[in-house]
């Protein structure tokens, strides 16, 4: 009996020894593996460690552009309230435009009378400044100006005249010549006659001269017929050292066919400078060149100043 358990008990030993060896074999691998293994996992470990930084940096990046997203919300509701007063600005603009375009349509319709008579007014002031400016260049000393209607050429300064003369002063003469000349390089494309040279490419506007008016004028010394009297002479003998000069200043004829060219004497009564000094009484004793222009009263009016007009370009 105890032979046989002792014989039990060492195959059990056996047996163990047995199983003991293929559990250390099954569990046992290679170093070269186990190594690799390692080496493996430890990347592993490392990636791991880098994935980790990485989400964690872009966790505060994440949390970042939450802030400006949160920020730019928050300036485009700003921006989108500034849009809407902006918008509401454009519109009150819009109408405001539309209202400014409606009222300048309502100007442009303009009376045909009243921008007829505009257009009178401005081309007698270019005729007269064309006038001064040839005279200026002829005496380049010589105080001569337009009026302050620009309605008329003024000779000023010393004056054309000596005190109680009605005769030009000697070295006035050549001025009042070289006027008339000028003159009747002016007067052909606005009126009619013989004498006119009108064309709508120097008087585009159709107008027309109803006179020209030589006006003589005093200073206040002496009576007032003496002055009247005075001033007529004045008046009168520029007119005839005018029409000496240029013999066909009085061939232009206005709407009534006749001629422009005419005078007038007003004495002391329209004095242009203070007759209490010796320069201001010697501007007064002057002569002013006075352009009267055709102004129609209706449209009907400016029909018949064209009609005269054009009609001298008919004429044979």
């Amino acid at each position: 009996m105890t032979d046989m358990t002792v014989g039990f008990l060492f195959i059990m030993m056996i047996l163990l020894a047995f199983f003991a060896s293929q559990t250390r074999e099954t569990e046992t691998v290679p170093m070269s593996r186990f190594e690799s293994m390692v080496s493996e996992r430890d990347e592993w470990r490392a990636t791991a460690k880098a994935q980790e930084a990485t989400i964690t940096d872009l966790k505060d990046q994440l949390e970042k552009l939450k802030k400006e997203r949160a920020a730019l919300l928050l300036t485009i509701e700003r921006k989108d309230e500034e849009i809407s007063k902006k918008d509401q600005t454009i519109s009150e603009l819009e109408k405001e435009i539309e209202r400014l375009q409606q009222r300048l349509k309502d100007l442009e319709i303009v009376d045909p009378l009243e921008a007829y008579l505009a257009r009178v007014t401005q081309t007698r002031r270019e005729m007269l400044t064309r006038l001064r400016d040839a005279i200026r260049a002829d005496f380049p000393d010589l105080q001569i100006e337009l009026s302050e209607e620009s309605d008329a050429l003024r000779f000023q300064g010393e004056g054309l005249f000596a005190s109680n003369r009605s005769d030009l002063a000697r070295d006035r003469r050549d001025i009042v010549a070289r006027l008339a000349q000028r003159l009747n390089e002016v007067l052909p494309c606005f009126t009619i006659g013989q004498a006119s040279q009108f064309d709508r490419t120097c008087n585009s506007g159709f107008v027309m001269i109803e006179a020209v008016q030589i006006e003589g004028h005093t200073d206040n010394v002496g009576t007032d017929r003496l002055n009247r009297t005075l001033s007529a002479a004045r008046a009168n003998n520029t007119f005839f050292a005018m029409t000496q000069a240029a013999q066909g200043v009085m061939e232009h004829l206005n709407l009534k066919s006749q001629p422009v060219l005419s005078v007038a004497a007003y004495g002391p009564d329209r004095p242009v400078a203070p007759n209490d000094t010796q320069e201001g009484r010697a501007t007064n004793r002057r002569i002013d060149l006075r352009f009267i222009m055709v102004t129609p009263q209706d449209t009907d009016g400016i029909e018949v100043v064209r009609e005269a007009l054009e009609s001298v370009v008919d004429q044979p």
